[in-house]
């Protein structure tokens, strides 16, 4: 087939961007032609570059006439399209061909993108999503808190709604997000859930379990990721085994300078390490004891538990969103059902920090979990969605 991939920029440092850089070859390895459409210009810059592809249009640069016109001239049997701000972009993609849309995220079924709440405390939202929502939005945080921006986002994540008819297929990572799109109005038959795969492959060697207790926490740094819960936690936790626990925080974002701070006035050991990619991002998995997710927001899945399970890391984490789909409670880590609490997330590490042979139980189970979610099964499923969209819909009018 000749499938067009569409996303917003052309390199990034997000899980979407690594994502697709490891399906894209392989896509290609199975014979398939690829041509991929940004928005933004081929000179962005980011660790993960998604421009090698012999054939690439962006928007930003080629305008939006002309790239559109070399997509049509290209003539692809089918368009895979990911994350996409400038929802014109996908509206003419589906005059041109059938769309198969993976929803990385709340696109279209919540104002701020975040199904969360921010205040009194952060909380997960199930409303479903509409007009309703602009009454909630600054009351309960729900993002910005501008009118203007109030208005803007929820345009846009209205346009996003309509387009839900207009795409041959919707894919999603986990059950819990197919649950999300279905009663936003996207028909079974129109929809898939397809696990994601670990993005960062295990170099084959024996990890062995840590001397000292390690907790690492990898990813964005805002209050939905809850680490401010997390210190908290593990002031508790070292209370409870009276010896030093050590976290390590890879990543950054705007909460960095509270979490230090707050890291600091509860005397819990933490390092700083920034964005970690490649070996480094490797290296900073295997030191860990265990992985700590205490997202407060309903992840749509929570891939880098997934890529430390690779690595025979074993994970605690808030029972949110996706992750229980991955995350067997007592197989490959430990899920803390009370969401939000530093005491039940701290007992919880302790329980499992105090016991090298916990760890290391939890640890082989972690790797049995990664060995079963592989990007060719992976493949196999988006595959065999993209090649039924493109029999079915040759062109969506």
């Amino acid at each position: 087939m000749r499938i067009l991939i569409a996303h917003d920029a052309a390199a990034g440092a997000g899980g979407v961007e690594s994502y697709l850089a490891a399906l894209m070859p392989a896509l290609q390895a199975r014979g398939h032609q690829l041509a991929f459409v940004c928005d933004g210009s081929r000179s962005q810059q980011g660790p993960v570059r998604l421009d090698y592809v012999p054939t690439v249009a962006s928007i930003t640069d080629m305008g939006f006439l002309r790239g559109m016109e070399y997509i049509r001239a290209w003539q692809p049997d089918a368009c895979f399209s990911h994350n996409m701000r400038r929802l014109a972009i996908d509206e003419s993609l589906t005059s041109l061909c059938p769309v198969v849309k993976m929803m990385h995220g709340y696109f279209g079924t919540c104002i701020g993108g975040q199904k969360a709440h921010a205040f009194p405390t952060v909380q997960p939202c199930a409303r479903e999503f509409g007009v309703a929502c602009l009454g909630m939005y600054l009351p309960r945080h729900c993002g910005q808190l501008r009118p203007a921006s109030m208005v803007s986002q929820f345009a846009w994540a209205l346009r996003q709604q309509r387009l839900f008819g207009r795409y041959a297929h919707i894919v999603v990572a986990s059950a819990h997000m197919a649950c999300e799109y279905a009663r936003h109005g996207v028909a079974a038959e129109r929809l898939t859930s397809v696990p994601l795969f670990p993005t960062v492959a295990p170099d084959g060697s024996p990890r062995g379990v840590p001397s000292g207790p390690t907790v690492l926490f990898l990813g964005r740094m805002t209050s939905l990721k809850g680490g401010d819960v997390l210190i908290r936690a593990l002031a508790h936790t070292i209370r409870l085994l009276r010896t030093p626990v050590r976290v390590l925080f890879a990543g950054s974002g705007p909460a960095e300078s509270s979490w230090r701070a707050l890291a600091l006035q509860l005397g819990v050991p933490a390092t700083f390490h920034g964005w970690v990619e490649g070996p480094d991002r490797l290296a900073i998995l295997r030191s860990a004891s265990l992985l700590a997710v205490p997202s407060l927001w309903p992840e749509p899945f929570g891939l880098v538990g997934l890529e430390a399970a690779a690595q025979g890391v074993p994970a605690v984490a808030f029972d949110t969103g996706g992750i229980g789909e991955w995350l067997q409670d007592g197989v490959n880590g430990r899920l803390v059902r009370e969401t939000g609490s530093a005491t039940a997330l701290g007992r919880t590490l302790a329980d499992v920090l105090t016991e090298s042979g916990e760890l290391a139980r939890l640890g082989e189970g972690a790797l049995r979990v990664a060995s079963g979610l592989t990007l060719a099964a992976h493949l196999d499923v988006v595959e065999r969605v993209i090649a039924g969209a493109a029999v079915a819909s040759p062109v969506l009018a």
